[in-house]
């Protein structure tokens, strides 16, 4: 089905989305809110710039953004997929519990704030370029994968991992120059470190037609919540 965002406010666009029989492909939006929210089938090809909470609630669906997007996608995502080709605003993810969503670009602060994971449902957030500060702020599950593909000097802003307690997250190079908070603990990537990320990379790359050998023929520095301390400096960085 095919529908022209131009003209449409954000509930008379989400109500021809939601009465749809089938896939979707949307052109001409221009900053609707809160698009597939809560969907949990079909596909939905999106041409422009869809506005914040993209994809909140989300249950299921296939999101694909042909441009940027803004604030908040994924929402509180409970399953599904979203694949944004641009850059995308700040708080993506925004304790999403299940699901995948994928970034070619860059991220806004606060990337996978309070990210968690439940029973057999394990999140994923992977950023090609580079992410703003406060990536995964109270992360508390699943995993965050951050690639630097813009050649940026720092593949994230400020104050990363700041309450992080639980998950898992991935930054490819050796991030000497990245400064962590006391509460989480850091190392160089082992074979089975990079095992364990293989197959989300490759999906990534297949995704956005990315080389992946070139991708994982790369150090990543590994983060992880210290457990004996977890809640150490919340706000501050040692």
């Amino acid at each position: 089905m095919l529908i022209d965002a131009a003209k449409l406010e954000f509930k008379e666009l989400n109500e021809k989305i939601r009465n749809a029989d089938n896939d979707i492909e949307l052109t001409s939006c221009i900053g609707q809110r809160f698009i597939a929210a809560g969907m949990d089938s079909k596909k939905l090809n999106i041409h422009g710039i869809p506005g914040n909470a993209l994809g909140a609630y989300l249950n299921g669906a296939e999101i694909s953004v042909h441009g940027n997007a803004q604030d908040a996608v994924g929402d509180t995502m409970n399953d599904g997929s979203i694949f944004v080709h641009g850059n995308i605003g700040d708080a993506a993810g925004y304790a999403m519990r299940g699901g995948r969503i994928y970034v070619k670009g860059n991220a806004g602060y606060r990337a996978g704030i309070h990210m968690k994971a439940y029973k057999e449902k394990h999140p994923t957030l992977v950023i090609g370029g580079s992410a703003g500060s406060f990536l995964g702020e109270y992360q508390a599950g699943g995993t965050i994968i951050v690639l630097g593909l813009n050649d940026e000097k720092k593949i994230v802003g400020n104050f990363p991992c700041t309450g992080m307690h639980g998950g898992k997250m991935f930054l490819r190079g050796r991030c000497k120059n990245i400064k962590f908070p006391g509460q989480v603990t850091t190392h160089i990537a082992d074979d089975n470190d990079k095992k364990e990320i293989e197959s989300t990379i490759r999906d990534f790359c297949n995704v956005f037609g990315i080389n992946a050998d070139e991708v994982l023929d790369s150090d990543f520095t590994v983060v992880l919540p210290d457990t004996n301390n977890p809640f150490k400096q919340m706000y501050v960085a040692n």
